[in-house]
């Protein structure tokens, strides 16, 4: 089996940013997106289907909890805004909070955000706003989080018909989910998001053709969906998640370990 890549990127550890200039939501939301997102994939911590993955999963949620936490503590107490708020205060898009499914389901869910993550940040780390210094040193990791992705996609597409399959098939059920993720965030005015979406999509249709895949043709956002996560209205499977992912800092409220 060929080994899953080592990831090359160092810790974040950006230049200090005075929590003043930026923009407390677009912080928040980018913050919310890390920060569920590395929850779900610490869920395959002990359930990988290979050690490799073990690790390269385990490596992808930290380096995201690493991001969420310099993101929300620039929009207040990361420790609160993590454990102490209810659902309807979360802004993250819905597509992170989907559960893990099978392995094809978490890497369409990972080649999906992490290609928007990517052009995202790159963006912002080649302006001159006050995002520029976290972008530029996050964008190094998330560009092993697409290569990861990418690696999967086209092992999975042009592998076996049980694994083109269900590459398929995790493909079409996340797609829905993929046009909030172009919604406008307030804070990130200068970001081009037509220009976003269009690049997005380029890299999507050119990993997937690669994978003898193709692009989903359905909606990509419905009435239900649109801008839904960065208002605060969730599905179903994030509000589990979240009393999980809470349970612990709750029941022993000011302990310290």
């Amino acid at each position: 089996m060929t080994p899953a890549p080592v990831n090359p990127a160092a810790p974040v550890n950006p230049a200090p940013v005075n929590p003043g200039t930026v923009p407390a939501a677009a912080a928040l939301a980018l913050g919310d997106d890390a920060l569920v997102l590395s929850h779900r994939l610490a869920e395959w911590a002990g359930r990988a289907p290979v050690l490799e993955e073990e690790v390269a999963l385990t490596n992808i949620a930290l380096d995201l909890l690493g991001q969420a936490r310099t993101l929300l503590s620039l929009a207040g107490d990361e420790d609160e805004l993590a454990y102490l708020r209810e659902e309807r205060a979360f802004r993250n898009v819905q597509l992170v909070e989907q559960p893990n499914g099978d392995f094809a389901h978490t890497i369409a869910r990972q080649l999906y955000f992490s290609a928007y993550q990517h052009l995202l940040h790159s963006r912002l780390a080649e302006g001159d706003g006050p995002f520029a210094p976290l972008a530029a040193k996050a964008v190094k990791e998330i560009a092993y989080h697409l290569d990861h992705a990418e690696h999967w996609t086209l092992r999975l597409g042009d592998g076996t018909a049980e694994s083109h399959g269900r590459m398929r098939r995790a493909l079409d059920g996340l797609w829905r989910y993929t046009g909030e993720l172009f919604q406008p965030v307030e804070g990130l005015e200068a970001v081009d998001w037509p220009a976003l979406r269009a690049a997005w999509t380029e890299r999507i249709g050119e990993t997937l053709r690669k994978a003898t895949l193709e692009l989903p043709t359905g909606p990509q956002t419905g009435a239900w969906t649109a801008g839904a996560g960065r208002q605060g209205i969730h599905t179903e499977p994030f509000g589990r998640m979240l009393a999980e992912m809470q349970h612990l800092h709750r029941s022993h409220p000011g302990a310290s370990w």
